[in-house]
């Protein structure tokens, strides 16, 4: 630890001596190193130390009519942590060794002194005492840091045995802090992360640092681990001992990962929607024509029976490419939304007919175990603020959520249509979200799942897992651009089998 002595303030020294000219003798001799405070009442000087916790010195008489300076100075250590140094006769020897022995003084002097001793004695004693401060704030502010930081931080020996770990390491490992002690990362980690630490150990002692974002596997990450850890080692200067230690930083990163794979998930969706609209766009123009061709082909005059079969076939095909176009646009730029204050819960008490109708013909089609469509508002009703939306879009997102529900369900089960009211505290990256009151509609199914695989590509435009036939893979994009274009986001939570 060094110092900057030139910036520091001079050190301070209480002199206490029932005589006036010991006093002045011992002011004369230090005050041009120290600040010097002095009393001839042992009384008076605990008052000072009181009201003063700069002191970094005691000088003090032993005898003293109010009261010995051992006496003095014991008390003294109640309240203040200055050195003590105490002048004595040949005749006090015994107070002085009791008084040492209690650690009530650390040096003593006879009287008369010899002046180079006694000063030398004094400056070192103020050092002492600075350094011990100096200490003391020193293991006071890593206490601090070890016990508040998020992160967990731990300090490890030469041999990469942990010296000092905050709470937040020990959890990791699953075990608390005294466990953990004495343990290098090898003993303590889960068997599957031995390559992992071995490696980084390695990078460590070639580099003198490493860092590293690791994923964890699902039964290691249990209870409050997150997914995904920021783990940083770098070698530190030498340890008492001489041999050189280092540090473990062990940060959870599951947020700010999750943030970035939805501003990725944004940004291409943002792409792919730009994408989707201008193919949309000119292929819809080439329709148009197309369109209209056909119909002055049919102003011509009557044509014959084939001939009106063929044109009906083009104009059906052309009719629907238009549709498909209309959708894809909706995709990427939702045009002629009619927003206005809407009721939720009102909405969707209102599709249950619709709903269960969807649900019947559907499985009339495709067949399987029955499917339930349950609409339960209960929690939430009365409480739910109306929201400024295109009814008739968020009708037709409802509607393709349970549709889509419905084929995941070939077993059957229960699709439950909820909603609550969601406070949104700060602004979430990648997405739409600003602070404020959001309504939250969840569309709850019990069907197959997904894997992440699919679930990453679920809103792009013409991805579908459904048969031929069965689906465009354009429901969910035209979801995601109503929600989107009016302010909202969308989520969804799925794993295989769930």
């Amino acid at each position: 630890m060094t110092t900057d002595q030139a910036a520091q303030p001079r050190p301070v020294v209480l002199l206490v001596d029932d005589e006036a000219e010991i006093l002045v003798a011992l002011t004369d001799l230090l005050e041009d190193t120290f600040t010097v405070l002095s009393t001839t009442s042992p009384l008076a000087a605990l008052e000072i130390l009181s009201t003063r916790n700069d002191v970094d010195v005691i000088v003090s008489d032993q005898r003293m009519p109010e009261m010995g300076g051992d006496v003095m100075l014991a008390r003294a250590r109640e309240t203040c942590d200055a050195q003590a140094i105490l002048l004595t006769g040949y005749a006090d020897i015994g107070a002085v060794a009791a008084a040492l022995n209690q650690g009530r003084i650390s040096f003593y002097s006879h009287k008369p002194w010899d002046p180079d001793a006694l000063r030398a004695m004094i400056v070192q004693a103020a050092d002492y005492h600075r350094l011990e401060r100096e200490l003391r704030t020193e293991r006071m502010l890593l206490h601090g840091l070890l016990d508040n930081l998020r992160s967990g931080l731990g300090f490890k020996d030469a041999q990469g045995r942990f010296i000092r770990i905050n709470q937040q390491a020990a959890d990791f490992y699953g075990r608390d802090i005294a466990a953990c002690l004495g343990q290098t990362e090898e003993e303590l980690c889960d068997a599957e992360l031995l390559p992992v630490i071995r490696a980084a150990q390695d990078r460590l002692r070639a580099e003198g640092r490493d860092e590293e974002t690791l994923e964890l596997p699902a039964h290691i990450r249990g209870g409050a681990q997150g997914r995904w850890r920021e783990i940083t080692r770098v070698v530190l200067g030498a340890l008492g001992d001489g041999t050189a230690g280092s540090v473990v930083i062990n940060r959870d990163i599951t947020r700010q990962q999750e943030m970035a794979a939805r501003l990725r998930q944004a940004e291409k969706m943002q792409a792919l929607g730009t994408l989707a609209g201008g193919i949309a766009h000119d292929f819809n123009n080439l329709l148009t024509a197309v369109l209209g061709s056909l119909e002055l082909v049919r102003d011509l005059g009557p044509e014959s029976g084939p001939m009106a079969r063929l044109l009906d076939n083009a104009s059906a095909a052309a009719q629907r490419g238009a549709s498909l176009t209309r959708r894809l646009l909706n995709f990427s730029r939702p045009r002629d939304l009619s927003l206005e204050p809407v009721d939720v819960n009102a909405l969707l008490h209102g599709m249950k007919d619709l709903l269960a109708q969807t649900v019947v013909s559907r499985q009339g089609k495709d067949g399987g175990a029955p499917c339930t469509i349950v609409v339960d508002t209960a929690a939430s009703e009365g409480s739910l603020p109306p929201v400024s939306t295109d009814a008739g879009q968020l009708e037709l997102a409802v509607l393709n959520l349970c549709i889509n529900a419905v084929d995941a369900m070939p077993g059957g089960g229960v699709i439950r249509v909820s909603t609550k009211l969601k406070r949104v505290k700060e602004i979430v990256a990648g997405t739409n979200l600003v602070p404020g009151e959001y309504v939250m509609v969840s569309v709850i199914d019990q069907g197959v799942g997904m894997s992440p695989e699919t679930l990453a590509r679920v809103f792009e435009p013409f991805f579908t897992t459904k048969d031929v036939g069965r689906g465009t893979g354009l429901g969910l994009s035209m979801i995601y651009g109503f929600i989107r274009h009016v302010g909202g986001e969308v989520q969804v939570r799925s794993q295989p089998g769930a």
